[in-house]
């Protein structure tokens, strides 16, 4: 059974341009992924319209987003894929109702707890509940993580959704873990 982490970005008036999505394996090695334009969307005004075209993403995927969401689908039919995982997952599930019938998981309700990641240290400010009160998004966490303090988090649906993946494999942890992080 494969995994999907998604990464969507959105215009200023919060439609979603693109969509990141990399297929991972069990043990979070990349089996395919997909960087998908929603028109006329990407096309409009948006804080990170600057980076939705990066050398290295693949082959874009432009269509409408009624085109998007069915090509997306059944590729992840394909690749049998059942969960969907992404940072701050809340956001992204709630901008694409065309996958509510997927399993979704939050991999920072993971990442930021001390429970679950041994890089938090005890002299770090958190929560009763174990999460860090701040310093707990995809960059701090990558840059905690790999120890690379020059990582910079793109904004580019494609790049960040392998980063997410990527968290996820630097933590190490079984995905029944992540059974906590459901949403």
């Amino acid at each position: 059974m494969n995994i999907v982490v998604i990464d969507t970005e959105t215009t200023w008036t919060d439609e979603v341009m693109s969509i990141g999505a990399v297929v991972a394996s069990e043990d979070f090695k990349v089996v395919d992924s997909r960087y998908y334009l929603i028109e006329p969307a990407c096309c409009r005004s948006a804080m990170y319209a600057d980076v939705l075209h990066l050398d290295g993403t693949p082959d874009e995927r432009v269509g409408s987003r009624e085109e998007v969401m069915k090509e997306m689908r059944s590729w992840l039919r394909e690749k049998e894929v059942r969960s969907v995982f992404a940072y701050n997952a809340g956001f992204d599930k709630n901008h694409m109702p065309e996958l509510l019938d997927f399993v979704w998981y939050d991999i920072m309700k993971i990442a930021a707890y001390k429970q679950h990641n041994p890089y938090i240290s005890e002299e770090m400010s958190c929560c009763k509940t174990g999460r860090l009160r701040s310093g707990y998004g995809v960059e701090s966490i990558y840059r905690m993580l790999s120890g690379n303090y020059r990582y910079c988090e793109k904004h580019n649906g494609w790049y960040d959704a392998t980063d997410e993946l990527k968290i996820m494999e630097m933590l190490s942890l079984p995905l029944s873990v992540y059974e906590k992080a459901r949403i």
